[in-house]
């Protein structure tokens, strides 16, 4: 098993919520995950802070519009309605 909290409490870890999910993603295996791609050539995704429409191609990603972040967990990467956001105020690491 990996040190990625992948197999803590339900609504935790990769199916937690949020920024709580973007923060994880950003931590998940020393921060190799956030960059990775999404399987398939990514998700579809409307962004949940101005609307506009983006492909999240890396698990962490910000719009190209608003700048807000969002991410999806590798085990639910086929799913857009998994893609979540860390909020407004929420700014990607320096790096990240």
């Amino acid at each position: 098993m990996c040190d990625c909290g992948s197999t803590g409490a339900p609504g935790a870890g990769p199916f937690a919520t949020g920024r709580e999910l973007v923060e994880f993603v950003l931590a998940a295996h020393g921060g190799a995950v956030a960059a990775s791609p999404v399987p398939n050539g990514g998700l579809a995704a409307t962004c949940q802070g101005c609307g506009a429409s983006f492909l999240l191609a890396t698990f962490v990603q910000a719009c190209p519009e608003c700048g807000g972040v969002h991410a999806v967990s590798p085990p639910r990467a086929a799913d857009p309605a998994a893609i979540q956001f860390a909020g407004t105020n929420f700014v990607l690491p320096a790096g990240a």
